[in-house]
């Protein structure tokens, strides 16, 4: 650890632990290290809540955290790299909000169908589901939500899918509902796991429905969210990082926002690693946009707006929204335009109502929803037409 902050420009001491927002404003120039590995490069996260932060990957540092989560992630739920492979996730593989049919792109060498987050519908599943078919995909993976979105489409329209080998969540509380869901809809089990881009830590669900951390990836610390000292079992717990893999950018103590509990009971599989009970995560409601697609974030709606510390979506009515927004400075209106024409890029043809606010409510828990909905999903889909 000591010779990891020696390579540091920040000067940060053991005793510290620092958050989001100095990642955004350190992130590429104090917090990195002065004696880089080959192949470096900024990748950013979603931007769903507030302006991205950048973490920088080099090429070795790739190689270490691909083969992390081939043994923890793919192997213990029996699937490999070389597996035929769905995806749900932020990319935008498809341009435009109105776009049409296939809704779904190949990459051919990671033999992965990447489909899109964000026209998932009922119209649109049985086009998922020729994609799905057509790739002979063995497992799905990615955002929880949304692929919960399409399995259960899927089921209410009677498409019959293939039975895969397993289903890959993460990003969003896995509930017992979607599990059941993907169990009856595909025929297999579902394994949650935990990361983010930052890459500073990684839970995995073992063959016995245990999740557990990685320490040789990571050092996860639980901490009391109010005292800020070691929380008991069972208690929930503010997680703070310390990443093992990333020599060029190593995150020590970083409060990455999530909360989780630590169980202490051991796990049947034998592996000695810390057990977690649960990864409590965010429970964000879901847009259903005028065609009936369903979507529960929102990817890069704040991107290249430095001004933006925070953001939150507000959906009145199918095709009526507001953007709270607070900015360390006034908007221009060419930023107010990008941002009303993203949302435009994500649902369609909508109104967008901006609002600048001082500060964004709190959940008990400490943090915000990034997307409010005021809309209710009707089973049966004639709220939007489709009944």
């Amino acid at each position: 650890m000591a010779l990891i902050f020696k390579n540091l420009n920040c000067g940060i001491c053991p005793g510290f632990h620092f958050r989001k927002n100095t990642l955004r404003k350190l992130g590429t120039s104090n917090l990195i290290s002065k004696q880089p590995e080959p192949g470096r490069q900024f990748f950013g996260s979603s931007g769903s809540t507030g302006t991205p932060t950048q973490i920088l990957f080099s090429q070795p540092m790739h190689q270490r955290w691909s083969a992390g989560f081939e043994a923890r992630v793919r192997h213990w739920a029996g699937v490999t790299r070389d597996s035929p492979r769905g995806m749900i996730g932020g990319r935008r593989v498809v341009p435009e909000g109105s776009a049409k049919r296939p809704f779904y792109r190949y990459n051919f060498i990671e033999k992965q169908t990447y489909f899109s987050a964000y026209h998932i519908s009922a119209a649109n599943a049985a086009d998922y589901l020729k994609g799905m078919k057509k790739h002979s995909v063995t497992y799905m993976n990615g955002y929880a939500m949304s692929n919960y979105f399409l399995a259960r489409f899927l089921e209410e329209n009677a498409l019959e899918a293939p039975t895969l080998k397993a289903v890959l969540t993460s990003s969003e509380k896995l509930t017992p509902e979607m599990r059941a869901t993907f169990q009856r809809v595909y025929g297999c089990k579902t394994y949650d796991a935990w990361s983010g881009v930052e890459a500073c830590g990684l839970v995995s669900e073992c063959e016995h429905g245990r999740l557990h951390s990685s320490p040789d990836i990571a050092i996860l610390e639980f901490l009391d969210p109010d005292t800020g000292q070691p929380a008991q079992p069972g208690q929930l717990a503010e997680v703070v990082c310390t990443g093992l893999l990333n020599y060029d950018q190593p995150l020590i103590r970083y409060r990455i926002g999530d909360l989780m509990r630590l169980s202490e009971e051991p796990c049947p599989c034998g592996r000695q690693m810390p057990v977690i009970q649960e990864i409590v995560g965010r429970i964000e409601d879901t847009v259903i946009g005028a065609d009936g697609r369903e979507i529960l974030r929102f990817h890069g709606i704040f991107v290249g707006i430095p001004s933006i510390v925070e953001g939150q979506i507000i959906q009145q009515d199918y095709t009526h929204f507001e953007v709270k927004i607070v900015a360390s400075n006034a908007l221009t209106e060419a930023e107010r335009q990008l941002i009303h024409q993203r949302m435009k890029s994500q649902l369609g043809e909508v109104k967008v109502d901006i609002i600048e606010v001082g500060n964004i409510p709190r959940e008990p828990n400490g943090k915000f929803k990034s997307v409010i909905s005021n809309i209710k999903r009707s089973i049966s889909l004639n709220d939007v037409g489709l009944g």
